[in-house]
C-alpha cells in the first residue's frame, strides 16, 4: 500500500523558513516525478514544486526564487525547502507522486501538513 507521510509544518513568522519532508513507502518512487501541492482556506488547491528522477525541477509562479524542492532517493524522501515566507504561503501542504504533466497531474497523495506564516 502507498503511503506518503508530510512534516514539518508549523508556525512561522513572515520572513521566516521551514523544511517539509515526505516520506515514501509502499512502491519504488525514484523513477517516479514527484512534487508539492498547498490549498489555502477557500481556494483551489495549487501547484507549488515538483522533481523529476533525473532532476528537473519546476515550481509555481508564487514561490520560485524563495522554495526549493529536493529528493533523497536512499530514503525514498522529498523535501521543500521553503524561504522568505510570506503570510500568503499560509496553506496545507501536501505531498504527490507519480505526477505528470503541467501542472502535473498525481496518482498518490499525502494527507498534509499544515503552514501557517504569521505577519
Amino acid at each position: 500500500q502507498v503511503q506518503l507521510v508530510e512534516s514539518g509544518g508549523g508556525l512561522v513568522q513572515a520572513g521566516g523558513s521551514l523544511r517539509l519532508s515526505c516520506a515514501a513507502s509502499g512502491r519504488t518512487f525514484s523513477n517516479l516525478r514527484m512534487g508539492w501541492f498547498r490549498q489555502a482556506p477557500g481556494k483551489e488547491r495549487e501547484f507549488v514544486a515538483a522533481r523529476s528522477w533525473s532532476g528537473t525541477t519546476s515550481y509555481g509562479d508564487s514561490v520560485k526564487g524563495r522554495f526549493t524542492i529536493s529528493r533523497d532517493y536512499a530514503k525514498n524522501a522529498v523535501y521543500l525547502q521553503m524561504n522568505s515566507l510570506k503570510p500568503e504561503d499560509t496553506a496545507v501542504y501536501y505531498c504527490a507522486a507519480d505526477c505528470n504533466g503541467m501542472p502535473p497531474v498525481c496518482n498518490y497523495w499525502g494527507q498534509g501538513t499544515q503552514v501557517t506564516v504569521s505577519s
